[in-house]
């Protein structure tokens, strides 16, 4: 098992406490894709942590764009939220940490909640490609009658 450096105290005020109504917790701004820079500032934790915690925690995997770069849905940003309560709040170890997302897995809420925002992300971008492929021929019908 990896050793991990304790948290600052700086870090500390960060981590989000879920429930919590005095605690600072992340507003995730409402986007599609965050890059890799873009979620270790909202998580608070240095770009090689998060590809550390790829690496370990098998959900956690964003998708790489054309040129290899990292682009994280809301969903990510959300497991990497909870990965870093996992272990810097409340103390877990990778293992204790996996345990522990199984767990709630295995309780339907965790599982079910993904699902519905990767569908909902999946519809997006085929909505996307769908304007893009009219935009194209849009294109190419004026670029014809110029």
């Amino acid at each position: 098992m990896a050793m991990m450096n304790e948290p600052s105290l700086s870090e500390l005020s960060k981590i989000p406490l879920g429930e919590a109504g005095d605690e600072k917790i992340p507003k995730i701004p409402d986007r599609m894709y965050f890059r890799i820079g873009d979620v270790a500032e909202i998580a608070g934790v240095q770009p090689y942590v998060l590809r550390f915690w790829e690496k370990e925690f098998d959900f956690l995997a964003p998708i790489k764009n054309a040129s290899g770069q990292r682009l994280y849905r809301k969903g990510d940003v959300e497991s990497v939220l909870l990965i870093k309560r996992l272990l810097y709040l409340e103390r877990y170890s990778i293992e204790g940490a996996k345990k522990r997302i199984k767990e709630m897995r295995k309780q339907g809420g965790l599982s079910e909640a993904k699902r519905a925002r990767g569908t909902l992300d999946d519809h997006k971008i085929e909505c996307i490609r769908k304007a893009k492929e009219e935009l194209r021929a849009l294109i190419d019908l004026v670029s014809q009658g110029a």
